[in-house]
């Protein structure tokens, strides 16, 4: 099978003509930072960070990026809370996954798997929070936003895999419940060339900040 080649100057050159329109009608607007900051890092999991699994993404600079984003968090003198998701099912014959099978290998996601484990490169802390989830968004049919609620969070740094899925429907998610967003570029993992380009182009003109990582660590190593 012939290997299908990605010209990323394409979508560039797309993108600039796009930007340009969207700014002259309002679009592309910047959200800022708020009060208090927390990470939502999005199914960086074993399953979608490693190879060999059908979830598997080109995900290795998305971990380091993450792994120096939460180092800058960690060492933080003003708190920022980090929360991990993994989207995985009981091995009861996947009664708690709905009809998302019918679309998607679910099946190969299993709670307690290696899979399922959040990549070791991330170093989760024990005071960090790990939950599994069952659709796209972290804050479908979970607990997330009366965490974040029940702390006075009012903006969220998102992070993880996919940029078409997972992180998307967060993101969007989060601006509806009132959250600012940002999303690092760099900590942006997928599987599908021209999925990472496209959605973060989209999520900044309509969604979220989408900032460069060294950004966003030079704006948390600012904090007192």
């Amino acid at each position: 099978m012939q290997e299908v080649q990605f010209d990323p100057k394409v979508l560039e050159a797309a993108f600039e003509e796009a930007g340009r329109i969207y700014k002259e009608r309002g679009f592309q607007r910047r959200m800022g930072f708020g009060k208090k900051l927390a990470i939502i890092n999005v199914d960086l999991a074993n399953a979608w960070t490693r190879p060999g699994h059908p979830f598997s993404c080109d995900a290795d600079s998305a971990v380091e990026a993450t792994a120096r984003l939460l180092d800058a968090a960690r060492a933080c003198k003003q708190k920022i809370l980090i929360w991990f998701s993994c989207t995985a099912f009981n091995e009861n014959g996947l009664e708690d996954n709905g009809r998302w099978e019918e679309k998607i290998p679910l099946s190969t996601l299993h709670i307690g798997s290696e899979w399922a484990e959040i990549d070791s490169r991330l170093k989760v802390q024990p005071n960090e929070t790990v939950f599994y989830k069952k659709m796209a968004s972290c804050f479908a049919g979970t607990p997330l936003n009366y965490q974040l609620r029940s702390r006075d969070i009012d903006t969220v740094i998102v992070t993880g895999a996919t940029a078409c899925a997972c992180v998307r429907h967060t993101v969007m998610d989060a601006v509806a419940l009132g959250y600012k967003v940002i999303v690092p570029a760099e900590t942006i993992a997928d599987r599908i060339p021209g999925a990472i380009q496209w959605n973060l182009f989209d999520m900044d003109a309509k969604f979220a900040d989408v900032m460069p990582v060294d950004e966003v660590i030079a704006y948390i190593n600012s904090l007192k």
